[in-house]
Order: structure tokens, then C-alpha cells, then sequence
């Protein structure tokens, strides 16, 4: 997947933002990890899991990566329930078709690190 999968034309404007804003990170594999889940899951997140989302995508895409790989411990405010909705869609829980312990993109058994 490249890119953007779903229309955003049901979505109210603080959504359709979110999903942009979600594809366009500062480096690629941010953008497939929030885009993918934002396609997925943007229209159905409540008022409040879509602030506690504006807040993580305001943190740095390296920090939240190492957050997501466990690369680094994940600071108390941003370890909420949408933080672990994501992590679970990308580690085998909900969508993102890997084995538990995972990640679909850039982990060290990824074979995107390979190269």
C-alpha cells in the first residue's frame, strides 16, 4: 500500500484532517503505520480517541516508531487507548496481518531493513 485507500468525503473536517495528516509524515514509514490504521479506523473513533490522535501525531515520528517497536518506553501521555489501538493493528491484533510481536513496517524482521 502507497497510499491514502479511503475517501475522506463522509467524514467530518477534524477527521479528514487527521487522515491527511496521517499520510503525510515526515518519513515513509510513519505514513503507512497512521495512514493504515487512520484508513481503517479514523470514522470510528470516538471525540476523545481522536484527540488523544491529534496529540500523537504531534510527537516526533522517530519517537513514535520506538514507542510502537518498543524500542523505547512509551511516555505516560501518549500510552493511551488509541496508542494501543494502533500498536495492535500493526503487531497482529486487529487488521494489520502480521504475527504477534511484529510490526508491518521497519521492524528488525522486516524485511524492508534488509536492504
Amino acid at each position: 500500500m502507497t497510499g491514502m485507500q479511503r475517501s475522506s468525503s463522509d467524514l467530518d473536517i477534524r477527521r479528514r484532517k487527521a487522515l491527511f495528516r496521517s499520510w503525510h509524515r515526515g518519513i515513509r514509514e510513519m505514513d503507512l503505520v497512521l495512514g493504515q490504521f487512520a484508513d481503517a479506523k479514523i470514522a470510528d473513533l470516538s471525540d476523545d480517541d481522536l484527540g488523544d490522535y491529534e496529540q500523537l501525531m504531534e510527537a516526533q515520528d522517530r519517537d513514535i516508531f520506538m514507542w510502537l517497536t518498543g524500542e523505547a518506553e512509551t511516555p505516560d501521555n501518549f500510552d493511551t487507548p488509541v496508542f494501543r489501538q494502533i500498536r495492535a493493528f500493526h503487531v497482529g491484533g486487529d487488521g494489520g496481518g502480521q504475527e504477534p510481536g511484529h510490526m508491518a513496517v521497519g521492524s528488525k524482521d522486516s524485511p524492508e531493513t534488509d536492504k
